[in-house]
C-alpha cells in the first residue's frame, strides 16, 4: 500500500477537511482529494463520508486508521537523524481544549512556546465541544472528563473553580440574593441542553432549578456582562472582570477538573513531549487563578 497516500488519509482523518489537511501538508486541496481517490481505489472501499462539517471516517476508514497510524510511527522511527544541535522540536501539534480555558489561559503560553521553538506549529482548537483522539481530531486534548480508553496517556492537569456571577448594575436593580430561595427572583443564562458536550457543565440543578432561562447560549460570559441574568462561570474568566460580582460565594461554588490526554503511540515524539511538558508547567503556575480563595 502506498505510504504517501496513507499520509494524506491520516491528515484528513485528523483535520476533518481537505483544506485543513492540505494546509498541514503544504499542498493544494485538489492534491489531497486525488490522493484519497487513489487510496480508495487501492483499498476498494469508501474511506470518508462528506458531511456539512467536513469529512468523517466510514467503517472502512476506521478499520484502516490503526494500521496507517502504525506505519506513520514506524516511518518516524526510521527517519533521518535529528536536526543539528541547538534546533528544538519541530512539526505540527494540534491541541484541543475547552473554549474559555483555551482562549484565555492557554493561547498566551502556546505563543511563548512557538517563540522558544520556531520549528513548532501549534493548532489550538478552543471549541465548545469534545474533541476525539480516536478520530485524530487533535493530538493532545484537554477535557473535563477523564478518558477511559487504555490506548491514551492521561494526566490530571488541574482543578478549577466556578462561581455564580451577575453583572453589578443588574444585581443593584434586582432583589438582593442572600440565600438560595432568593434566586427565584432572577433570570438565568445557561447552556443549550442538546449542545452540552459534557455532564460536568451541569451546575444549576445542584443550586437552584430555574423556572425559565432568559438565554441559553454558548457565549455566557458576554450575556452576563450585558445584564441578561446570572450564570455559573469559571473564576479564571469572571474574577478578572470588574463588571461582574459573585453571588452566594459559598453555596454557588463548584470545582471541576481538567484532564490532558494524548495517544500512547505519540508520547515519545519530541514535538508532543515539548507541548505536553510546557502545558503541565504552565498550568501548574496558574493555580492561584484557577483556584482562587
Amino acid at each position: 500500500m502506498d505510504w504517501d497516500n496513507l499520509r494524506f488519509f491520516l491528515e484528513v482523518a485528523r483535520t476533518g477537511t481537505l483544506v485543513a489537511a492540505a494546509r498541514r501538508l503544504g499542498v493544494d486541496h485538489t492534491t489531497v482529494a486525488r490522493r484519497l481517490r487513489a487510496l480508495e481505489k487501492q483499498t476498494g472501499a469508501t474511506l470518508f463520508t462528506r458531511e456539512a462539517g467536513g469529512h468523517r471516517l466510514t467503517e472502512a476508514g476506521q478499520a484502516l486508521l490503526p494500521g496507517a497510524q502504525a506505519m506513520e510511527q514506524a516511518a518516524r522511527q526510521i527517519a533521518p537523524a535529528a536536526p543539528a544541535a541547538g534546533d528544538g522540536p519541530s512539526g505540527v501539534v494540534r491541541l484541543g481544549a475547552t473554549e474559555g480555558f483555551g482562549t484565555a489561559m492557554l493561547a498566551p503560553e502556546l505563543a511563548r512556546l512557538t517563540v522558544r521553538h520556531p520549528g513548532l506549529t501549534l493548532d489550538l482548537l478552543a471549541l465548545p465541544r469534545l474533541l476525539h483522539l480516536s478520530r485524530r481530531e487533535a493530538d493532545i486534548v484537554i477535557s473535563l472528563e477523564r478518558p477511559q480508553r487504555e490506548t491514551v496517556v492521561v494526566t490530571r492537569l488541574a482543578d478549577y473553580a466556578l462561581h455564580l456571577y451577575g453583572e453589578r448594575q443588574y444585581l443593584a436593580r434586582r432583589p438582593l440574593v442572600q440565600r438560595r430561595e432568593d434566586l427565584s427572583h432572577h433570570a438565568f443564562v445557561s447552556y443549550v441542553d442538546d449542545l452540552l458536550f459534557t455532564r460536568e457543565l451541569q451546575f444549576l440543578g445542584a443550586l437552584h432549578q430555574p423556572a425559565r432561562f432568559a438565554l441559553r447560549i454558548v457565549a455566557q460570559v458576554e450575556a452576563v456582562r450585558a445584564g441578561a441574568g446570572l450564570a455559573v462561570l469559571p473564576a479564571f474568566l469572571a474574577d478578572h472582570d470588574p463588571t461582574l460580582a459573585r453571588v452566594l460565594p459559598q453555596e454557588g461554588r463548584f470545582i471541576r477538573t481538567f484532564w490532558m490526554s494524548m495517544p500512547a503511540e505519540l508520547r515519545h515524539e519530541p514535538a508532543m513531549q515539548a507541548v505536553w511538558n510546557l502545558l503541565r508547567e504552565a498550568v501548574a503556575g496558574m493555580k492561584v487563578r484557577l483556584l482562587p480563595e
